[in-house]
């Protein structure tokens, strides 16, 4: 639109339209060969320059393209669209869809700044094309930019460049078969990456041809679909089917890479929701962008991206699924496509009888929660480790396994179980489903590996053995026999072959019969389907809760609600949030919680900073629940409706965040529950009810209900139960829970239990700051998250003992901190005077010591004015309307959002118990490594806990346990400044400054992986 021909009848109709020189129209300019101007002498540019002719000139454009709308096109690509005024896009497409709402229309402005391409934004684009041709899948440049892109569109991506070169001639591919994959994969993700799909002509015979628009012939055309080495028409339609089908790739999300960074496997997620646990729906793609090499995949990381809650991933093109316990091997340049949605309700199976118990003793098992009587946690796509001492009488050889199910699935499916040292024994699975799941473990004496043992060392001692290799032939019979009417017909035929060639050797041919019988294949056949003697099943079903990813790896931003209106004088209501979740969402947030919005009591309602007497104006504490206007399931008026409330959730939704509430059992004076329930209530012989207290703390607008009070059981717990159930199907699914170490131990249990038989996506964060042995009871009974001593502990000392204790004890099964770093009641001491680089390490520390952590609004803004002499905040938001100056100088919203976002980038930091401290030589500084399990993601992180001075220290990387020696070179990014350098041996040195950069931050990457 923005460039016609220099003749064109419209630069005559309209010669103030145009730019003129000598009298002629202005010719275009843009950019040839090296970045020189090239004059482009037919044409001319619309300057749009005349802000008084948009409207003339958008309506010239609208007229146009209803005349083309008229004859059937469906839409239009718009080039050069940033070249246009984002005003006259407006007005244009806008009069469009007056009279052809259907139309189509497609942003192309590859090669601009961003900036004038974020300027379409609110234009009406439907796509805008997105630079995913030019990805090499690796660098973070491509997925933050497409995150800012689907701000102004949907982002519509191509496998090729467009009128550009062409695939093959990017890419050194000798084979057929090479090149088929390389355009299969190229067209996959550009189906995954892109909402929408655009396919240069001669894509599908893998055209070398340049095609010219303007002078391309259908000869040429019909050449080359002759000479055409590839036809890609069907595998396109498979893919195009799938790509219709998927509401995951056909939503304007976001791109989730779920591998890292200097993996060998690029691992990409696309959901139906920009919040994954509430996705329905999700495409996975595992991509080899290897040229010569074939890597396994790993689907954990995959299915923990996705969220947790999705059934199966299958391929398309009639592929199988998924498989947690199983590595996927994935050819150079091969990309494959895996498609789920949300899993089927199962019934409930029937109970197996049990199994005999025999000579095997299986003991100290791991993870085994006090004794089986509550799960272990884990989340979806994680890997769960067993271990367990297992012994048998006598000299025979034993093996084991370990027995795993869903909790609703009739069928075990089993994972071996290999020997470690000193009867210690070691197997593992990956649990795959948002569900709770029940494991044992069954040992047995091995009849075939003890004939084995025994005969092997007959033989090479020279004693006969003919009667031993009778023995070791009736051991194989009986694993025939036994294999009658079982499934695996290929380990039967294999053993029946195996019969045939021992019969087949002569009984003189000892040595030919030993040496069959000991091959490695017979080995492992008799492994899987050999004879079992004596098995003993361990006599407790271990159970596992086997939450979302959001359990174990979110970042939490907590605000008042009714702050939000950036004044004072004027209640905040849930529209005014929405306005803000831009803001909280800049930051790489995904979890807004807010502290109670239910009617406020007025009886009794505090002032401001916490005084007995409040004005007429003052709004009172939120934690002061219930009015006349209602209770617990009820919404403060002020805030606005249950309507207003669930399109906050579907805003946060849209934004990628998700909502969680206080659920706070404690009642106002003015609840309607004390009126309608008088028997939920310890009355005092006056008839009062006693204010609650949590010395040295007092609440005199709060009265606790009594949970054994004469009507409470089970009429009161039934209430607060469907009260978090209530808020369950408005579309909440997390609740921090105020003070539950103040409740019934029992109630938790039960009320837990009971929402999560509907809704086992649930998480409750348990605020509870009390003696550890209760916030660890609280963790076993179901809370899912439990705040933490985190905000005491300061010192390298005390930092690193507490974090040790919480990795290496048992605590790790089943209690995951959540690392809030301020809360509206606690402003820690250190930071009221630590000034900004203080803010700057809590933050660094709480989001990669832990994988979920949390702020309190204010901590951004290094708020830290305190009541003197306590650790209160002064001007407490708990008590009244606060407007934050949200760019208020000095503050750390770049920090947090770097850290929120080395997080979602570095597996290493998707994990809590593989945290190991390392050896420094200052006090003042805290250093310390995060790994995966297989080592392709390494992250060093080192914090001057000093605020007032600059530190250096030495400290040594464990080489040793990447199986490096100690002299070993590695390549380093330091992923602050983006630099790149080697670190060699391991003893390595740091200086932090304490104002400009109080922390550095490294990946490290071991020999052999791409750097």
């Amino acid at each position: 639109m923005s460039r016609v021909a220099i003749d064109a009848k419209l630069v005559q109709s309209n010669p103030s339209w145009f730019s003129w020189e000598n009298g002629r129209p202005a010719i275009a300019v843009e950019a040839g060969p090296g970045g020189q101007p090239h004059a482009l002498g037919d044409s001319t540019d619309l300057p749009f320059d005349n802000s008084n002719l948009l409207v003339e000139q958008a309506d010239h454009s609208a007229k146009i393209a209803s005349h083309f709308l008229d004859l059937g096109l469906a839409g239009f690509r718009c080039p050069r669209a940033s070249a246009a005024p984002s005003d006259l896009w407006r007005n244009l497409i806008g009069r469009v869809r007056t009279s052809h709402p259907d139309a189509t229309f497609i942003a192309a402005s590859l090669g601009v700044p961003f900036e004038a391409v974020a300027a379409l934004e609110g234009c009406g684009f439907d796509y805008v094309l997105d630079s995913s041709r030019w990805w090499d899948l690796r660098e973070r440049w491509f997925p933050m930019q497409r995150e800012e892109l689907r701000r102004v569109a949907s982002p519509a991506a191509f496998p090729e460049e467009p009128q550009g070169q062409r695939l093959a001639e990017s890419f050194d591919v000798g084979d057929t078969k090479s090149l088929r994959r390389l355009y299969l994969a190229r067209y996959k993700i550009a189906a995954c990456i892109g909402t929408a799909l655009i396919m240069p002509m001669g894509y599908e015979y893998a055209s070398r041809r340049r095609f010219d628009p303007i002078h391309g012939t259908k000869d040429e055309w019909d050449a080359d679909v002759a000479a055409a080495e590839i036809e890609l028409g069907p595998d396109i339609a498979i893919i195009n089917a799938a790509k219709s089908a998927s509401a995951a790739l056909n939503y304007n999300g976001p791109l989730i890479v779920a591998t890292p960074p200097n993996g060998n496997i690029v691992g990409l997620i696309r959901l139906d929701k920009s919040a994954a646990g509430l996705a329905t729906a999700g495409a996975a793609l595992v991509i080899n962008p290897d040229l010569s090499r074939v890597f396994p995949a790993e689907a954990g990381p995959l299915l923990t991206a996705s969220g947790g809650k999705l059934g199966a991933f299958v391929e398309i093109g009639d592929g199988g699924a998924l498989d947690a316990n199983r590595t996927l091997d994935v050819q150079p340049l091969e990309a494959r496509l895996f498609l789920a949605t949300e899993p089927p309700a199962r019934a409930m199976p029937a109970l197996e009888p049990p199994i005999t118990h025999g000579r095997v003793a299986i003991e100290r098992v791991e993870p085994e929660v006090d004794g089986g009587r509550f799960p272990a946690k884990r989340i979806v796509g994680e890997k769960v480790d067993v271990e367990a001492d297992i012994v048998c009488d006598g000299h025979d050889i034993i093996a084991a396994q370990v027995l795993f199910r869903a909790i609703d699935e009739a069928g075990w499916q089993t994972a071996p179980m290999a020997f470690v040292n000193n009867d210690r024994w070691r197997g593992s699975f990956i649990v795959s489903r948002n569900t709770r799941y029940v494991f044992t473990l069954e040992g047995w004496k091995d009849p075939f590996a003890s004939w084995r043992y025994e005969v092997t060392k007959k033989f090479d001692a020279g004693v006969p053995i003919a009667l031993e290799l009778i023995e070791g032939r009736h051991i194989v019979e009986r694993a025939v026999k036994e294999m009658d009417g079982k499934e695996n017909a290929a380990d039967g035929q294999a053993l029946a072959e195996l019969l045939t060639k021992l019969n087949q050797i002569e009984d003189a041919d000892q040595a030919g019969q030993l040496a069959l019988l000991l091959s490695p294949a017979v080995q492992a056949l008799m492994e899987r389907v050999g004879p079992r003697n004596q098995i003993s099943r361990y006599e407790r079903e271990l159970e596992i809760t086997v939450d979302r990813t959001a359990a174990a790896f979110a970042a939490w931003y907590e605000l008042f609600p009714r702050s939000m209106s950036d004044d004072p004088a004027r209640h905040g209501t849930f529209d005014d949030v929405i306005k803000k979740l831009p803001y909280v969402k800049s930051m790489g947030f995904d979890v807004l919680y807010f502290p109670p919005i239910h009617p406020i009591g007025r009886s009794n309602r505090k002032g401001r900073n916490n005084t007995l007497k409040a004005t007429k104006n003052d709004p009172g504490s939120p934690y002061a629940i219930g009015s006349p206007e209602g209770g617990h399931d009820a919404i403060h008026p002020e805030l606005g409706t249950m309507a207003g409330f669930k399109r906050l959730i579907d805003a946060a939704a849209d934004a990628g965040l998700e909502i969680a509430i206080d659920f706070a059992i404690q009642c106002s004076p003015d609840h309607p529950w004390i009126k309608t329930h008088h028997g939920w209530f310890e009355w005092r012989p006056d008839g009062s009810i006693r204010y609650a207290e949590n010395p040295p703390k007092k609440y005199q607008d709060i009265v606790n209900v009594d949970f054994y009070a004469k009507d409470a059981v089970p009429g009161l717990w039934e209430a607060l139960r469907d009260v978090v159930l209530f808020w369950c199907e408005a579309g909440i699914k997390i609740f921090r829970v105020d003070n539950p170490h103040t409740k019934p131990l029992p109630f938790w249990e039960w009320l837990i239990a009971q929402v999560q038989k509907r809704y086992p996506e649930t998480i409750y964060l348990a605020e509870a700051f009390t003696r550890p042995k209760m916030m660890k009871r609280l963790a076993k009974l179901g809370f899912t998250q439990s705040y933490s001593y985190f905000t005491w502990r300061n010192t390298k000392f005390e930092l690193s003992n507490y974090l040790t204790e919480l990795i290496q004890e048992d605590t790790k099964e089943y209690m995951r901190v959540n690392f809030f770093v301020n809360t509206p009641d606690i402003n820690p001491v250190p930071l009221q005077t630590a000034g900004r680089a203080g803010f700057r390490i809590r933050a660094l520390m709480a989001s990669t010591l832990s994988p979920v952590w949390g702020l309190y609004c204010g901590f951004e803004l290094c708020e830290a004015t305190p009541i003197p002499g306590r650790e209160e905040y002064l001007d407490s938001e708990k008590y009244e309307i606060r407007a934050w100056d949200w760019d208020r100088p000095g503050n750390i919203r770049e920090d947090i959002a770097f850290f929120n976002r080395l997080r979602r980038e570095n597996q290493a930091l998707w994990g809590f118990r593989n945290l190991e401290f390392l050896p420094s030589s200052n006090d003042q500084v805290l250093v310390y490594v995060k790994s995966t399990a297989t080592l392709d993601n390494i992250i060093v992180i080192a914090a001057n806990l000093d605020t007032y001075n600059p530190q250096q220290t030495y400290f040594e990387l464990p080489l040793w346990r990447y199986g490096l020696a100690d002299d070993a070179a590695v390549i380093v990014e330091d992923l602050v400044s983006g630099q790149r350098f080697d670190w060699h041996g391991k003893n390595q040195h740091v200086w932090l400054d304490h104002n400009n950069n109080p922390y550095a931050i490294w990946r490290v990457v071991l020999p052999g992986l791409p750097s």
